[in-house]
């Protein structure tokens, strides 16, 4: 059969096409109706060519049923006559395409509970936010569409609840449930208030409570312990974390969880690890403010995002092993960043900071190089560690610190000669 005629089967792959490029846009009221598909035309060639297929062809439509009107025409051919010939298939309006390509129940579903949450919340009418949720309208079962209208009621009529998520008074409510679509409910939140643009966090936006930031250190030196009832690790929202009655010499913050859980005991020091982004909640710890802080993290552009972010509010940080000479000697272990960190000013950065990150990001090592915290070797990168922290703990304590053949550091009290 001539590709240019359109079969029934073809059709049809082409109405599935069309349904998943437009159903959200027809949902919202949007598209030109009748919908017509033409279905190609036969040249005399076509029909000398292969008679038998042109009439297969034809048969296939005048024999087709279902949603759809097929339109046939008379063509008058120079060498085989006047015939009659479907010449396009014509589609009513968007139910109809939806049963042709096996879409009826979803769509039926999707539009009466479109229409549902317009007739409660017309604003909704004004965007296409709702509309871009189909498969939400379309799937959800009827007790978690319910709950989802129920949620949306509850936080219109109560913008500043300051309630926790499993304080919501919402019937079946959990907050795995919410935790999964807090993208959904922030999105038709921000319609029904006629939000554009809002940089607040879901939280905020819905005017609940947000759970405290916990943050995770470790007390590296007996005498610290000592303060706390003997606790090494300890794991607590950071507003309580600056009340303890601590005053560290020194401070080394890690990226890696593993790393800073295998740190070793050094005098006066504390540990904080994992923090991410969220560095930037430290400036609450009232014990920061007189220590040295040194920042060892991952050698990849996040990494220095990162340093960046944690010195803005520890201007005395300094980074550790996060140099282009640990880069290059450490070849054979480095991995593949999964992606660049966007390319803004990192004005916190030092000239030797910003020029290893501006290298990663032209690629002069490789394309998205980066050697990761902890596939260093444990026992030199704890003594160039130990070292970075040595000076300011000598001055305050008088203690020495060196690093035994397994990487364990001890402290031996200074002496003369």
């Amino acid at each position: 059969m001539p590709k240019k005629l359109l079969s029934p089967e073809s059709a049809r792959d082409f109405l599935v096409r069309r349904f998943n490029n437009q159903h959200e846009n027809w949902l919202a009221g949007e598209g030109a109706w009748p919908l017509v598909v033409s279905l190609g035309a036969p040249t005399d060639k076509d029909i000398a060519e292969d008679a038998s297929a042109v009439r297969t062809w034809a048969f296939a439509w005048q024999s087709r049923g279902g949603p759809g009107e097929v339109v046939f025409e008379e063509r008058q051919f120079a060498r085989f006559g006047r015939h009659r010939l479907p010449v396009s298939l014509s589609f009513a309006n968007a139910t109809a395409v939806a049963t042709a390509v096996g879409q009826t129940r979803r769509w039926e579903t999707a539009t009466e509970r479109y229409q549902q949450m317009l007739n409660r919340w017309p604003v909704l009418a004004q965007s296409k936010v709702l509309a871009s949720k189909f498969d939400v309208l379309a799937d959800y079962t009827p007790e978690d569409f319910e709950r989802l209208v129920t949620l949306l009621t509850w936080l219109e009529a109560n913008p500043d609840s300051g309630l926790y998520l499993r304080q919501l008074p919402v019937e079946g409510l959990d907050t795995k449930w919410l935790e999964k679509r807090t993208g959904l409910v922030a999105g038709l939140l921000r319609s029904l208030r006629e939000v554009t643009v809002d940089d607040s966090d879901f939280h905020t936006l819905c005017g609940l409570r947000k759970p405290a930031h916990r943050v995770r250190i470790r007390l590296l030196c007996p005498a610290l312990r000592e303060r706390v009832g003997g606790l090494c690790d300890i794991e607590a929202p950071i507003g309580e974390l600056a009340t303890l009655p601590i005053e560290p010499k020194a401070v080394v913050i890690v990226e890696n969880l593993e790393t800073g859980v295998a740190l070793p005991d050094v005098p006066g020091t504390v540990a904080i690890m994992r923090l991410g982004n969220a560095v930037s909640a430290l400036h609450v710890l009232r014990w920061l403010r007189g220590p040295e802080i040194v920042y060892w993290g991952d050698i990849d552009t996040h990494g220095f995002a990162i340093l960046d972010r944690a010195r803005r509010v520890m201007p005395q940080l300094r980074s550790v092993l996060m140099d282009e000479a640990t880069l290059v000697s450490h070849r054979p272990l480095w991995v593949e960043e999964s992606s660049l960190c966007p390319n803004v000013p990192f004005d916190e950065l030092t000239a030797e900071e910003r020029r290893v990150y501006d290298n990663l990001r032209a690629g002069s090592w490789g394309q998205r190089v980066r050697l990761e915290q902890e596939r260093l070797y444990w026992a030199t990168s704890i003594e160039t560690l130990v070292h970075a922290l040595e000076g300011r703990t000598n001055v305050e304590e008088g203690v020495g610190l060196s690093v035994s053949p397994n990487g364990l550091c001890r402290a031996a009290q200074s002496t003369d000669g």
